[in-house]
C-alpha cells in the first residue's frame, strides 16, 4: 500500500488508477515553466502525443503531455507552465516528493506516416512540451526519417525552454532546429531570429505536397501557423494539431473538451486539421 491507499498493479486496466511517482529532478526552464523528472513505482509506457493526469496529493490533478521520449518508460518528464491553482502547486513540488500519474490517455502521433518524409514541427511556449516528446522519439530512430525541421518560438530569450539541449539537437545531420523570440528586451542577449515563430516559415525549404507538419502551442499561434502552412501548400490531412485546451478528466466524462462530435481527451488530443476544421471555435 502507499499514500494513495491502493495497490499498484500492472497493466493499467482502470482509468482511475493512480501510479505513485517520485520526483528525482526539478528543472527551472523559464520564469513560469518547470520540468519535473519522475520515477514511477513501475514502468509507465505511453505513445508520444498521448497525455497523462498528474496528481498532487491533497490538492488536485491536471492533464499534461509528457515531454520525454516514449522509448523511455522507467522515467517520465512532465513540463508544466504555472497558469492556475493546480499548476501553482506543481511548481512547489521538490525532489523526493511523491506525485501521482494516471493514464496514458488519448491519441498519439502516427509515426509510421512520417517515415521517409521531411517532417516540419512548429511550436511555441509550453506547446514545446509535447513536441519535445515527439522530437526525442524521432531522434531515437532518426534513420527512419528524411529530415526533421523544428521551428521553436518563445516570447523572450528568458522564456526559451530546454536551453541546455539545443546544442546537442543541432548536431544531428538530419535536423534543423531554429528558434525565434517575439522580442528581445533591453539587456538580454540573443543572436538568433526575432519575430513570432511563424516568421520562420519564410526559411522553409520543404516540398509541402506530401510531407507532414505538426503544430502545437498557444491557440493564436496554432491558428495562424496552420493557416500559413495551408497557404504554403500543406494538405489538411497532413497537418497534425495537438488540441489539449480544456481537457480535464481524461476519459470523456466531464465534457470540458468537446470539439463538435469529438472529445479532445478520447478522440485526440492529436487531430488532423481536416478532422476538426469545420467545428466552431476550435482555436478558443
Amino acid at each position: 500500500m502507499n499514500q494513495f491507499n491502493q495497490e499498484v498493479a500492472e497493466p493499467i486496466v482502470n482509468p482511475y488508477e493512480v501510479v505513485p511517482a517520485e520526483v528525482y529532478e526539478v528543472i527551472q526552464e523559464s520564469p513560469l515553466i518547470k520540468t519535473l523528472r519522475l520515477k514511477p513505482e513501475r514502468k509507465f509506457p505511453f505513445k508520444t502525443g498521448q497525455f497523462i493526469e498528474l496528481t498532487i496529493p491533497g490538492i488536485g490533478e491536471g492533464p499534461f503531455t509528457p515531454s520525454s521520449s516514449h522509448f523511455i518508460d522507467e522515467t517520465l518528464d512532465v513540463t508544466v507552465m504555472k497558469t492556475g491553482f493546480v499548476t501553482e502547486y506543481v511548481h512547489k513540488v521538490k525532489i523526493g516528493d511523491i506525485v501521482g500519474l494516471r493514464g496514458p490517455y488519448g491519441s498519439h502521433y502516427p509515426l509510421e506516416k512520417f517515415e521517409g518524409k521531411d517532417l516540419l514541427i512548429l511550436g511555441g511556449g509550453c506547446g514545446l512540451a509535447p513536441l519535445r516528446s515527439l522530437f526525442l522519439t524521432l531522434l531515437h530512430e532518426v534513420e527512419k526519417y528524411n529530415s526533421i525541421t523544428f521551428y521553436a518560438g518563445a516570447k523572450t530569450p528568458k522564456d526559451c525552454i530546454y536551453k541546455d539541449e539545443v546544442t546537442g539537437w543541432r548536431k544531428y545531420p538530419k535536423v534543423k532546429f531554429i528558434r525565434s523570440v517575439d522580442v528581445v528586451p533591453e539587456g538580454e542577449e540573443w543572436n538568433e531570429d526575432v519575430g513570432v515563430v511563424t516568421v520562420l516559415l519564410k526559411q522553409l525549404n520543404i516540398d509541402p505536397e506530401n510531407n507532414p507538419a505538426v503544430v502545437c502551442g498557444p491557440p493564436i499561434m496554432m491558428k495562424f501557423g496552420t493557416l500559413d502552412l495551408l497557404k504554403y501548400g500543406y494538405k489538411e490531412e497532413n497537418l497534425y494539431l495537438s488540441m489539449e485546451k480544456k481537457m480535464y478528466c481524461g476519459f470523456g466524462q466531464c465534457r470540458h473538451c468537446v470539439i463538435g462530435p469529438y472529445f479532445a481527451c478520447k478522440d485526440g488530443p492529436v487531430f488532423t486539421y481536416n478532422q476538426i476544421k469545420d467545428e466552431e471555435e476550435i482555436w478558443d
